[in-house]
Formats: structure tokens, sequence, C-alpha cells
């Protein structure tokens, strides 16, 4: 019908409409917004969750910004003290800086840079020795004497405070191989005396040096690109350096270019301490004389005796801690060697039963007042050398025993006398003995290889094995050059007696050394000749023994003790020759003359002459 049609049209007219404007109706525009708005949300929340964390990171992973303080690093704990840097090592030290001078302390210089420096606080003078002569330096001076000659500088050499001593560095440069810089804010000392090849580097850019390997060690210094520094090691991807201004610590490897191998060096004259050189091997023989009226007997002494060149008679002993001296001297004597071509080198000892080594040597008085006895003593007898057996010098005493060396050696030098120097085989308890500087002021460093086993020894054993004379050559020859050294062997043995020891005798050495052996030891030295004779009278032969390269005998007697003796003749001589002659020593001595038996003089001939 007419009005369902009209109802018709107009249904279609509204929906002709709805679809005309579809924009305008739908939401799906503002659900896009919506989710704009979250996605931006999201991000911005993960970018504060990464800064969050990257200053996490940085904070655990980055380097610090941390200076460490200084005065802790150089060991600074109280006003007034200050920093050493030697070479590639802090030290703990007190240097001060007084009137634009340095000064360390006696004990740093001697121990670290120049032991040739030597205090007397007793009688406050610092003595240098020099070839020509000695050098002293009095507190609060700023001169000095050099052989009685006065020198000055423009800064007083020597301070003194309380117990202390304090020396200007620019003294001791001029006669040490250093290089020092002092420094403030702390005050510390950069010194170097250490020269040759080392590893330097070039740094990359400005960046720090740190106490240790790591970005989290706090920075001791600041580097600038350019600088160059010392590389000391290489520690994972850091390096540990030196810089030039003297601190130690730890780099960047990629912070450094250019790493290679470099001699550094100064110029300074060494002192020459020139002596006197044989041009011959030395065969040198000590005579035991005990009395002015033994002098008489030294041709009977040299009979049979053959290649000698010198001889050594025992006459001088130290009579006191004053320095003091007892001579039994002859120019008689000393004539009588000369007709027979040989040089006298006579013997000073320390075994008076009163001396006190160091009260004795540690006063410079003292040391001089037997210096010069000596020397004049030498000069009126006419001898041509003085041999020095100081023997049992206490550790708290070697510093002393070697200034007497030096002092000694001057005055040799200066009046043409041959300087020698006993010393036993190097052993870890006696590196007092300073053998590398009495290879340095001496002419001759006689090593008296033997007493291996001794008088008071607990065990029985060889006086001089080959392995025993071995090691005194090689150690002595890592301190003193060959053409310095005399090997010295004994004429003489011991002959062993060995007994069980009581339990009373246990019980009463119990916690004691001796205590540890079961065998109470005795023995006596005898002569070649004598010591062979016992073995004949004993009815045993002495078989060859390859270790300690000596004829060995022992036996039991009636009363179940037993005998050893490790038999000195020539086949162990030999032994002993064959070494001075491999390691081209300077010669050989003997103790004593009138132990050996005739054969050995040719012996010996064949291996020094």
């Amino acid at each position: 019908s007419s009005e369902e049609q009209r109802r018709r049209k107009a249904a279609e007219a509204r929906a002709a409409l709805d679809l005309s404007y579809p924009a305008r109706r739908r939401r799906p525009p503002k659900k896009k917004k919506t989710g704009l708005v979250i996605v931006l949300l999201l991000l911005l929340f993960v970018l504060l969750a990464g800064l969050a964390g990257g200053a996490f990171v940085w904070k655990k992973y980055g380097p610090t910004k941390e200076k460490y303080d200084l005065n802790t690093y150089f060991g600074i704990e109280a006003e007034g003290q200050g920093g050493i840097t030697l070479n590639n090592e802090v030290l703990k030290a007190q240097p001060v800086k007084i009137d634009g001078t340095a000064y360390l302390t006696y004990e740093f210089v001697r121990d670290y840079l120049n032991d040739r420096f030597y205090w007397d606080s007793e009688e406050g003078a610092l003595l240098y020795t020099l070839p020509a002569g000695m050098l002293r330096v009095t507190a609060d001076s700023t001169d000095y004497t050099v052989s009685q000659e006065t020198r000055s500088e423009d800064y007083v050499i020597l301070k003194t405070e309380g117990s202390t001593a304090y020396i200007a560095l620019d003294f001791v440069q001029k006669y040490t191989n250093m290089e020092f810089q002092f420094y403030e804010n702390p005050n510390r000392v950069f010194i170097v005396n250490e020269f040759g090849e080392a590893r330097t580097a070039t740094v990359k850019k400005d960046t720090q040096v740190r106490v240790l390997g790591g970005v989290k060690s706090p920075i001791l210094t600041e580097v600038k690109e350019g600088d160059k520094v010392i590389v000391i090691e290489d520690v994972s991807n850091w390096k540990k350096v030196r810089t030039e201004n003297g601190f130690v610590g730890y780099i960047r490897k990629s912070g450094l270019k250019d790493e290679k191998t470099e001699t550094i060096s100064r110029e300074f004259q060494e002192e020459e301490y020139t002596g006197i050189h044989k041009d011959y091997k030395i065969n040198l023989a000590w005579h035991q004389v005990t009395s002015e009226m033994a002098n008489s007997s030294l041709q009977d002494a040299l009979a049979g005796v053959s290649g000698l060149t010198t001889i050594s008679p025992t006459w001088f002993s130290v009579a006191d801690n004053s320095g003091n001296l007892t001579s039994i001297a002859s120019a008689d004597y000393v004539d009588q060697a000369h007709q027979s071509g040989m040089e006298v080198w006579a013997l000073v000892d320390n075994f008076g039963e009163n001396i006190n080594n160091l009260e004795l040597l540690s006063s410079t008085s003292a040391r001089t007042n037997l210096i010069e006895q000596l020397i004049t003593e030498s000069l009126r007898v006419g001898v041509d050398g003085i041999n020095v057996d100081f023997e049992q010098i206490e550790a708290e005493a070697g510093e002393h025993f070697i200034q007497f060396i030096r002092e000694l050696s001057v005055r040799c030098r200066q009046n043409n006398l041959v300087l020698s120097v006993d010393n036993y085989v190097p052993k870890g308890y006696n590196t007092h003995y300073h053998r590398k500087e009495q290879g340095v002021m001496a002419d001759y460093v006689i090593i008296m290889g033997y007493d291996e086993h001794f008088g008071g020894s607990y065990e029985a054993g060889s006086v001089a094995s080959y392995g025993y004379v071995k090691e005194g050559i090689e150690e002595t020859l890592k301190e003193v050059p060959a053409e310095k050294i005399i090997n010295a062997v004994p004429f003489y043995t011991r002959l062993w007696k060995e007994t069980l020891k009581t339990e009373e005798e246990l019980a009463g050495q119990q916690g004691t050394e001796a205590g540890e052996y079961a065998m109470k030891v005795t023995s006596e030295a005898l002569g070649m000749a004598e010591a062979a004779d016992r073995v004949r009278v004993a009815g045993v032969t002495a078989v060859w023994d390859n270790t300690t390269k000596q004829n060995y005998a022992s036996w039991t007697d009636s009363n179940g003790s037993t005998y050893k003796i490790w038999l000195e003749d020539t086949s162990s001589l030999k032994a002993k020759l064959q070494l001075i002659k491999e390691n081209n020593l300077a010669g050989v001595a003997e103790w004593k003359l009138g132990f050996e038996t005739s054969d050995v003089w040719s012996l010996i001939s064949q291996y020094v002459n």
C-alpha cells in the first residue's frame, strides 16, 4: 500500500544518511590515541630503567675518581717525615729538606746507596775511603778533608739530630752513581741508582696511574699525553709502571704506545782502586813463628822446600782494644827470605783472649792506631806485604771490619805493600766479611779452604773435602775476580776418635746440639807424615774415597773406640790444585810450613808455576 511504501522509503533514507557519514559515527580513532599513549609510556619506562641500570653498571664497573692518600702511599706517619722512591720500589724513610738541601739518614745511604760511607757516632766523624786517601767530614760543617787537604761545599754536608746522622744527597751523589729529585706535597725523594736496559712506553692520552690494576683502584697520579714511563711488568690488561716523578702504580695497557727497550744511563766516573798484582802465580806458605828466637829457624823450615814465591810469618798480633800491636818481626828474617827469592807478607791476627772485635774495630782511633803501627813495623823490617787473619768476627762488627780493610788498603797502597785478607769458605753466616768489597780494596783474597770439620765438631769428617773446596772457590768467584783469589789448602788432617756416649752423658746433653749425636767425638790435628804413620801403625790400609777425593781409613781399638781419618797427601792435593788451575785463580796458599811431606812441592809447582 501507499503507507507501506512511504515507511520503506523513510527507512531507506535514514540508512542512506548513516552510510554517508561513517567517520562521525565510529569509535576506532579514539581507541588508536589511547594505544599510542600506552606505547609512549612503555618506552619512557624502558628508557628510565635503562638509565638506572646503566648508572648501576657504571657505578659498579666504571673507573673511580677517588684519589689515594699520598701520605699513606709513602708511609708518612708523622709531621716532618718524608717518603722515598728508590728505582721501582717505594720505601719508608725520613728524608728532610733544610735550607734548600735534601738529606737522608746515614743508615739509608749505607744500606741502599753507597756503603763506603762510614759514620763513627762516638767520634762524630763521617768517613769515606778514596783510593789515595781518606775523606773526613765533621757534623754541621760545610768543610771536609781529603788526605789533610781542606775542601768546601755551599751546604752543610752532615747534620745530626740526637743519635741520627743525616747526609746531604748532593754530597752522596759526588761519590755515587745516582740521580735524585726532591718533591713537595708531600715531601719525598725519588732516587734512581740502577742503570742499564729498561722497557719504556709513551702515554697515548691524558689518563691516570692507579694504586693497583683495576678501574676501581684509587688514583695515584695523573699522566699526560706524551709522558714516558718505565714498564716494570705486565699484569693482565694493565702494566705496572714508574712515572717520571717517581710514582709506581698501574695503567691500562691500551693507554700506552711505542713500548721498547732503551738503555738508561748517566755520566759518572767511578773511583779506581788500583793495587798490586803479581805477574806470576802465588805460592804462599804460612810459617808459624811464636817468638823472636824462632825467627832463626827459617832456613831449617825451608829445607827441602821448592817453588815458594811468598812466605807469611805469624808476627803481628792485636794486643788490646785500643789498637796496640805486638810484634816479633825480624829484618834478618826478611833478608834471608829475599835472598831465597821469596817475598814476605807478615800476618796480623786478632787471637788475643781479651780482644773485643766490636770495641776494637768500631773505634776510628783504635783502627788508626793499629794501622799506623802495622805500617811502621812493616817498613822497619822491610816486608813486602801484610796478611790480615782476623777470625770469628761477629755479624755486628762486620761493617767495622771492612772499614778497617778499606783504611788499611789506603796505607798499604801509599807504601807499596801487598794487602791480602784471609776468609772462610763462603756461607750464609759469614756474609758480613764483605768479600766483594775486599775484592775491590785488597790485592788478594785468600780462601781458607779447610776446617770443614774442626776440633769442636760433633761428628767426624774431612777437614777439606773436594766438594767443600769446590764450593769455596765457586762462591768466592761470584764476588771476587779470579785474578785476586788465592785458595789455601791444608798440610794437616784430623784423626777422629768415636766412643759411644754413656746414658749419663746423653741425659746431660739432652736438648743441646751435642745431644743430637750418639757418639762422643774427639780429634787431634796431624801433619801429613804423622797421619800416614798412624794409619800404618794401626795396621790398616787407606782406601780412596772418590766423594771427598781423599784416602780414608778407619779402625777399632781394644776398648771399642773407632778411629777415622781422611788423609791429606799428594793425591788429595792434586784434586784441589786441579780446581785452582781450572778456575785460573791467582795461586795457592798452605797451612802450615813444616806439616808437609817433601813430595808436595814438585806437585804444587806443576799447577801454579
